[in-house]
């Protein structure tokens, strides 16, 4: 391994989630302009895609990212191993400090097709992919969720990944069936963090789910005595500076000059031939319209 960057994170370390279509790197720059966290993942990155010559232009703009957003890692996907070695030797010519791998992605043609939080089901496979992202000498993480039906599951299927010698764990506190319409298991947390003190205890443990700022992330921290990191996804739409240290309600000063940001980026890495997506955008939009609304309520 080349340069483990996690073991120089501060303790807890925040993390970005990635999102489909949302955690560009215009997205990720107007995080950091309200509130920075230590560490971003791209957009979900297809292998497939990535590898194959007709398909690199199309996944170029999930992978661009500028310096100041170091320590950044390739959030990728896929089943085929062959296809991660490859990868995983690109990202670390690209200047990724690590390598995640998506194996929580719900979504049905993806988990259907045995990807993404499909690879529950498919744990030798699962083994074959992490094995095959160290190619590049990138610290190798993975991403995924308790189990694919049944939260019974958790233990067997974190157990495998934790004896596959990956430097982080990050676990949305929920089933693929769940999706998120059920509140995240944070009771489980200790059950986990001893499961991994017995099975690999210098890998590190991410939690995610029901999480909406730092302050809260703080809070599970400190009464379930996690000692790695805390992601934050969707809690970003409804307040941008998330991962503010002190709770912050941005003004609506605040929140247009955020918008104006982002227009500005957009623009900036926006080409004839890559467009970015409008979709973190529209988000965006709803977030400073509610909280425009909060104000005046």
């Amino acid at each position: 391994m080349k340069d483990n960057f996690w073991r120089d994170l501060p303790r807890p370390f925040f993390i970005l989630a990635p999102m489909e279509d949302v955690t560009d790197v215009v997205f990720r720059h107007v995080v950091s302009e309200a509130g920075r966290p230590d560490v971003f993942f791209t957009e979900f990155t297809n292998t497939e895609s990535y590898c194959h010559p007709q398909g690199q232009q199309s996944v170029r703009g999930r992978l661009t990212y500028t310096e100041d957003e170091q320590p950044i890692v390739a959030h990728i996907w896929g089943d085929k191993p062959e296809l991660f070695r490859q990868m995983s030797i690109g990202m670390a010519e690209e200047g990724f400090r690590g390598v995640d791998i998506n194996m929580g992605c719900p979504v049905h043609n993806v988990a259907a097709n045995g990807k993404g939080c499909g690879l529950i089901r498919r744990p030798e496979v699962a083994a074959e992919l992490i094995q095959a992202a160290k190619a590049g000498g990138l610290p190798v993480s993975v991403k995924t969720r308790l189990g694919y039906t049944d939260v019974d599951e958790w233990r067997d299927w974190l157990t495998h990944l934790l004896q596959q010698d990956i430097v982080n764990l990050s676990i949305h506190l929920r089933t693929k069936k769940e999706m998120s319409k059920v509140d995240a298991h944070w009771e489980l947390i200790p059950e986990i963090k001893k499961l991994r003190d017995e099975v690999a205890s210098d890998t590190l443990l991410t939690i995610n789910g029901d999480i909406p700022d730092r302050q809260t992330g703080m809070e599970l921290v400190q009464k379930y005595g996690v000692d790695g990191g805390v992601m934050i996804g969707r809690g970003i739409f409804t307040n941008p500076f998330a991962f503010e240290k002190e709770h912050k309600e941005p003004n609506s000063k605040e929140m247009l000059d955020l918008l104006r940001l982002h227009l500005d980026l957009f623009d900036q890495y926006s080409t004839e031939d890559e467009r970015r997506p409008f979709k973190p955008l529209r988000r965006f939009l709803r977030s400073i319209s509610g909280g425009f609304e909060g104000q005046v309520n």
